[in-house]
């Protein structure tokens, strides 16, 4: 079972008690103080291992506390220090504090290391309280109350490549044909319950790591269907390939849907350098579609190909694009710094304002959406009518007072409103 998010109590070690002692020695009447000083406690470490790929280990281990530090002993000796308790996580794992929602850390990097609560100190013996006029303290401290946190751990997949599309577009097939992942291959949708990572390796010393994305459909970014709980997953790829199903009634309708979730869900996916390939170009039916949703495709500005995940065709050349574009991405933005999708910032929010004789509706995600519309398909428009009803935009353009027949500026688009 892939897990990818868990809540844990994590509390690190207690300081060891420091001790009251006097030395006791035969004819050594008056022996000064010698308590010994309390061992630290243990710390709670963080430490990415490269060979995990899921939160697994946390779905019934919910509760994580290091050990004590010892007390300290008679002769000044000081007490043991607990072990650091280090806990194994996965790259690309995020740690929030549970309580208030701030960001503790982001492990990318193999064996990355992150202390989240540290030990307690060991309380220091009497030995230290001894003084001109107190040459018999008998006082000492006790060791340092731990650290505690509820934490909450959220995994997003590394790789270089997001592979993006409706269900049963080809996604997962197209993952086992370039790489020696097996995931599941079906006929029905929702076959990909969870996301796949493979490795296809190009030559010697070259290959990209790809992430199958369970199928996207519309109000993913609400929670519909399965793309909710995965589109995170996509937030840290450089490079989307995006697979359209062949055999679809209307691809360029269902590339219009998926953008339009990724957009919704976080502006910067949309943005990703993208290649859009049409699978099952075997088949007769798609190969008579192709130029069409080819001519299409590139009039957008999008990179394209006909490919077949069963025999193989083109696959090679769109993973060596898809190699060239990460090069591309990493030279222009050597300090990237991966985004992280801040909840609070509502990527539906919109304005409606009237401008002269018109209406102009402004927000980042309704603008996104409509520039990434093909206008000229019906199933592409309804689909944005849609959108349009479960974002608030036509109750709020009512509420404002729009007349039958007046224009409505999105962007750079201007349509008539109809009831």
């Amino acid at each position: 079972m892939f897990i990818d998010e868990a809540k844990i109590y994590v509390r690190s070690g207690r300081g060891g008690a420091g001790v009251v002692h006097f030395h006791r020695e035969k004819f050594v009447p008056r022996g000064g103080p010698d308590g010994g000083d309390g061992g630290r406690g243990g710390d709670i470490i963080f430490e990415v291992i490269p060979t995990l790929n899921t939160l697994q280990s946390f779905r019934f281990k919910h509760k994580f506390v290091a050990m004590d530090g010892e007390s300290g002993g008679p002769s000044n000796m000081t007490g043991k220090s607990a072990s650091n308790l280090v806990i194994q996580v996965p790259p690309g794992t995020l740690i929030y504090d549970d309580d208030n929602g701030e960001l503790l850390g982001d492990l990318i990097n193999s064996h990355q290391k992150l202390t989240v609560c540290k030990g307690g100190r060991g309380g220091l013996g009497n030995q230290h309280f001894a003084t001109s006029r107190n040459q018999a303290p008998r006082t000492a401290e006790k060791g340092e109350p731990p650290e505690e946190k509820n934490l909450r751990l959220e995994l997003k997949l590394l790789a270089d490549v997001g592979i993006v599309g409706v269900p049963n577009a080809g996604k997962s097939s197209f993952l086992a044909a370039v790489t020696n992942a097996t995931p599941k291959v079906a006929d029905y949708p929702f076959t990909t319950l969870e996301p796949n990572l493979g490795v296809a390796n190009l030559v010697e010393d070259t290959s990209l790591i790809l992430a199958d994305i369970p199928g996207l459909i519309e109000g993913a970014h609400e929670g519909v269907g399965l793309g909710y709980d995965f589109l995170k997953h996509i937030q840290r790829t450089k490079v989307l390939i995006h697979v359209l199903n062949g055999l679809a009634d209307d691809p360029l309708a269902d590339f219009s849907q998926t953008n339009s979730e990724l957009a919704l869900f976080d502006p910067h996916l949309a943005e990703k350098p993208q290649i859009v390939v049409l699978n099952k170009i075997d088949l007769p039916d798609v190969q008579e579609k192709w130029p069409k949703v080819e001519k299409k495709l590139k009039k957008s500005g999008y990179e394209t190909q006909a490919i077949s995940a069963v025999t193989h065709e083109n696959l090679m050349p769109v993973l060596w694009r898809a190699k060239e574009l990460l090069s591309q991405v990493k030279e222009a933005e050597p300090e990237e710094k991966i985004p992280v999708y801040a909840p609070e910032e509502d990527p539906k929010a919109f304005t409606v304002a009237r401008e002269g004789e018109a209406w102009r509706v402004s927000g980042k995600a309704i603008e996104r959406a409509a520039d990434m519309t093909y206008w000229e398909h019906d199933g592409s428009r309804r689909r944005f009518q849609r959108l349009m009803e479960k974002l608030g935009v036509d109750d709020a353009l009512r509420e404002a007072g729009v007349q039958e027949g007046d224009s409505v500026f999105i962007g750079e688009y201007e349509l008539e409103w109809q009831e």
